[in-house]
């Protein structure tokens, strides 16, 4: 049976606070669900989920998404679904930061953040070590970060 008082441990990357809701071990693989809360002006380089589709649930704040050269903005109550395979990146804009759940299909790659986290790996610095470790986990970086 699954212990439902035991409390999702919170991790940090890059001034992102990252905490793993729901669990590939609790939904048999089949998912993951992230919560996220990302500073303004923060956003990964664009990428590429080989293995996962990717959904944002907008909580609080502003993203701006780039999906395979579109971009648009998301905010409070709105979700963006990005299939796997597909080039993309977001940046969070405006003056809050964004609270958003990452839901991830199948579930596995929220492992990245917590090897990110232990190893308080830096972006450009620490990039052979970054993209090592994303070849594990099925991710292929393929430009930077939006402007």
């Amino acid at each position: 049976m699954m212990d439902l008082t035991a409390k999702p441990e919170t991790i940090e990357w890059l001034g992102v606070q990252y905490k793993t809701i729901l669990s590939p071990s609790q939904s048999g693989g089949t998912l993951s669900i992230v919560d996220s809360l990302s500073p303004v002006g923060s956003g990964p380089p664009r990428h590429v989920h080989e293995k996962e589709d990717e959904t944002f649930v907008i909580l609080s704040g502003t993203c701006k998404i780039w999906i395979d050269g579109e971009e648009t903005l998301a905010g409070p109550g709105q979700s963006v679904f990005i299939p796997r395979g597909t080039n993309h990146t977001f940046k969070v804009v405006g003056t809050e930061p964004s609270r958003h759940l990452v839901i991830l299909t199948p579930g596995g790659f929220e492992e990245f953040f917590v090897e990110m986290a232990a190893g308080n790996f830096q972006i450009p610095a620490d990039m052979p070590a970054i993209e090592e470790a994303a070849k594990r986990h099925n991710l292929v970086f393929t430009g930077p970060p939006l402007d």
